[in-house]
């Protein structure tokens, strides 16, 4: 390099230095406006969505704010670019049911477990954990095209939000065959909805209840694992007021619940007692056996449950989702993702207000939110953790062109220690910006934008023996630039932008800079 060239690098250095420190660009650049200016409503969008693009751009142009944001909140069927729809289409996991999915994974489990022969039995150990692998990866591809394409931006922001709120790790046990269906028929469905219905489907998901052990949870052989969770992570919050007693009051509603991996309903339900037998219940792969339940009665939150069956389980989550705790932690949760590390405490009360007004609706919650003039004023100042990064480099540089493999957006995940299913702890990955931040963050995000801004990240490259590549330089020098974009950069970025050799350093630049980490 020759010494004409450091003073880009330089330049770009201090963007990164800036943007390791998590805090906004400067306040000159994002100040507050009334509702209908046009660099407000670009900071909005850039919040409501997992990033700004042409196309969405374009969509708030056509419907205007209110319009736009009504339609994210109320979101109709989703419509993706036929290339990327055919991509899903294609997907394993698209196109087998869950249950015939996942006992058809157990038979391969057992068989390779039962070959005498050591290489051959090797060789089908390997071949089932390569299968889930796969399995995996169809539901992480899926879930990023959904996240870069799909026009409900919102939705899919508050199902990446939900997923890491009823986080399950893809590592333990068969999950990696339940995370795609977990996401796509427990999560995205109810996440602008009630939330007693989201916390219902998570409940009795064979993905929830495997990972926290509930399938071993039994009357006098009690595990307490989920019922804490289910207090302290997914709804109370743990200053919600439950104790001890209450976990394991819990624990004992929850006994029974659990999965049945059995292929055949007949041969596989257990034998139960006749005056039990119309307590069964088995719904895929969702089990409720009566045999493993405690029918005693439960002092649960102050009150009586009668023991009855699996009906004790709506009743205890009836009134963990109403509670005013829950009203107060999840509107925190939300307002901590949306706004700020610390949400100023009045718009938390009026979201947890609305929370209880409107038995849950999280639409109605999040419109509080955004109608508040605490999210206005913080526009701008929310760090990217590495998924918001990610998804909205890939969207700003390319739109609605439809990449073909999100292999490397999976790799950049994992390299910055947030991979999709893939936290091993219970509670999430964190929001608090501090936790993405690091001098070693910024450095993988340099490399990120270096390689989309040089065309060669590999996003339009299949897997495969006959791989198949096309041409895809990223158009970041665009009429969304500088229309909509170039008015909201400080002048440290410009500078660094006008000092650039080459289109690939002038994407570099863009990606990198400070403005590209805040949301």
């Amino acid at each position: 390099m020759t010494p004409s060239r450091l003073l880009p690098t330089t330049l770009i250095s201090l963007l990164l230095l800036a943007g390791c420190a998590a805090t906004a660009p400067p306040a000159e650049q994002h100040a507050v406006a009334a509702p209908d200016n046009a660099a407000q409503g670009i900071a909005m969008l850039e919040r409501i969505s997992w990033g700004v693009n042409g196309g969405s751009v374009r969509q708030l142009q056509a419907q205007g704010w209110n319009a736009y944001l009504q339609a994210q909140l109320h979101p109709g069927k989703t419509t993706l670019p036929p290339a990327v729809q055919a991509q899903i289409d294609a997907m394993t996991i698209s196109q087998v049911p869950l249950d015939q999915l996942v006992i058809s994974m157990e038979q391969k489990r057992k068989e390779s477990a039962g070959v005498m022969d050591d290489m051959a039995k090797q060789q089908a150990q390997k071949d089932y954990q390569q299968e889930l692998a796969r399995l995996a990866r169809e539901a992480a591809t899926r879930s990023l095209l959904l996240d870069v394409y799909s026009p409900n931006q919102l939705q899919q922001q508050l199902s990446w939000f939900w997923l890491n709120h009823f986080s399950v790790h893809q590592g333990k046990h068969n999950l990696r065959a339940m995370v795609g269906d977990y996401e796509a028929n427990a999560i995205a469905p109810h996440a602008l909805g009630k939330f007693r219905d989201l916390l219902g489907a998570t409940v009795h998901h064979p993905a929830m209840l495997r990972y926290l052990d509930n399938e071993a949870n039994a009357v006098k052989r009690i595990n307490e694992n989920y019922a804490r969770e289910l207090m302290e992570l997914h709804t109370l919050g743990v200053n919600g007021g439950y104790s001890q007693t209450d976990v394991q009051e819990l624990a004992r509603i929850l006994t029974g619940v659990g999965v049945n991996l059995g292929a055949n309903l007949g041969a596989d339900t257990p034998k139960v007692k006749p005056v039990l037998q119309s307590q069964y219940v088995r719904r895929g792969l969702f089990e409720f056996n009566p045999n493993r339940h405690d029918y005693g009665d439960k002092q649960f939150l102050g009150q009586t449950v009668k023991g009855r069956g699996l009906a004790e389980l709506d009743e205890a989550l009836d009134r963990l989702s109403r509670s005013p705790a829950t009203a107060y932690f999840i509107s925190g949760k939300l307002a901590q993702y949306f706004v700020s590390d610390n949400p100023p405490e009045p718009l938390v009360a009026r979201m947890a207000a609305t929370f209880q007004h409107s038995d849950g609706m999280i639409a109605d919650v999040l419109q509080t939110m955004f109608s508040s003039p605490e999210f206005r004023q913080s526009l701008g100042k929310k760090f990217k953790d590495p998924m918001h990064y990610v998804v909205s480099a890939v969207r700003l540089s390319y739109d609605d062109k439809p990449i073909l493999n999100a292999g490397p957006m999976l790799n950049w995940l994992s390299r910055m220690g947030q991979p999709l299913y893939g936290r091993q702890t219970p509670d999430g990955y964190p929001l608090a910006d501090a936790s993405w931040a690091s001098p070693g963050q910024m450095t993988t995000r340099f490399d990120i934008a270096r390689t989309i801004g040089s065309g060669s990240a590999g996003l339009f490259k299949t897997d495969g023996p006959q791989a198949q590549e096309k041409v895809a330089f990223p158009q970041l020098a665009s009429a969304l630039y500088y229309q909509s974009l170039q008015p909201t950069l400080s002048p440290a970025t410009r500078q660094a932008l006008e000092q650039a050799a080459s289109p690939q350093e002038w994407n570099t630049f863009l990606l990198s800079s400070p403005e590209m980490m805040h949301r």
